[in-house]
């Protein structure tokens, strides 16, 4: 009798063992599911804007549209520096949130300091049209650095990304020559990134992007100029400080103690090593 309680008794226990792994791989399942299915849900939150909205900032500007075809529409906006005779331009590659809006104030460090701005939005940002994808966003990055170099030589562009646009500006200055790369707060990968938030899912297969920072910036022949925070909420120090290895001598990692994922600007080093740079 004894013996035969012992075998229910592990039996039992194997029942209930395999139903909790059953539960738990349902679980695993279903939330990396919702992970692939959602995860442009969770990178981009653009804003569209209507093609006729008049937008209204600070510095003087000008919009340019290229139409990428009969249906889409890339949309700049070209912020000047207000000199008879500008040092160059600055190609800038914003991050992830809203559209231009969000991101015309940072125009005020390059053309304080003499530079242009050219500030594209991304397919579904702003006045910019069409479907997102990574090598849209390439080929448009490139169209932007073209119509840019009609007006400036390549040794009087900066190409800057912020965030988001680190992997796009990064791919850009490994394709084309440049003054300077600079990038702030910028990811080692997307799949890398993703890998933060999800560890225990194979996000290098699961993910609808790579942008590999990294990688482009082993190609990058310009100097190369990073920033990020140490209390960075969103794109986390660690994840970043992997770029150092990818970097060249005269290349500089400069760490802002305390920084977060928006708030740089807002430190001494940051604007003073902007200045120092550009002047």
């Amino acid at each position: 009798m004894m013996m035969t309680e012992k075998i229910l008794m592990r039996k039992n226990t194997a029942r209930r063992f395999f139903r909790w792994l059953k539960i738990l791989l349902i679980i695993y399942c279903g939330t990396g599911i919702l992970l692939f299915m959602l995860q442009d849900k969770f990178l981009l939150h653009p804003v569209s804007v209507p093609a006729n909205q008049q937008y209204k900032f600070s510095q003087p500007f000008e919009e340019i549209n290229i139409p990428v075809n009969k249906n889409e529409n890339l949309n700049i906006v070209h912020f000047f520096s207000g000199k008879p005779q500008p040092k160059g331009a600055v190609i800038y590659f914003h991050g992830n949130m809203n559209n231009i809006s969000h991101y015309a104030g940072s125009a005020i460090y390059f053309t304080r300091n003499g530079y242009d701005v050219w500030m594209p939005d991304y397919p579904g940002y702003g006045k910019t049209t069409g479907k997102f994808s990574e090598k849209k966003l390439y080929d448009e990055a490139l169209q932007v650095y073209k119509l840019v170099n009609t007006k400036y030589s390549k040794d009087s562009i900066v190409i800057y990304g912020r965030s988001l646009g680190s992997g796009i500006a990064a791919q850009l200055a490994m394709m084309k020559d440049c003054h300077r790369l600079i990038l702030e707060t910028p990811y080692y990968s997307i799949p890398s990134l993703l890998g933060h938030y999800a560890p225990i899912y194979p996000v290098s297969y699961m993910s609808h992007f790579k942008l590999p920072t990294g990688t482009y910036l082993n190609n990058v022949s310009a100097p190369v100029l990073i920033f990020h925070g140490t209390k960075d909420e969103v794109i986390p120090y660690s994840n970043a400080t992997g770029l150092k290895d990818f970097l060249k001598t005269g290349d500089e990692f400069i760490t802002i103690p305390g920084g977060r994922h928006n708030d740089l600007g807002n430190f001494k080093i940051f604007q003073q090593k902007l200045d120092s740079i550009l002047n």
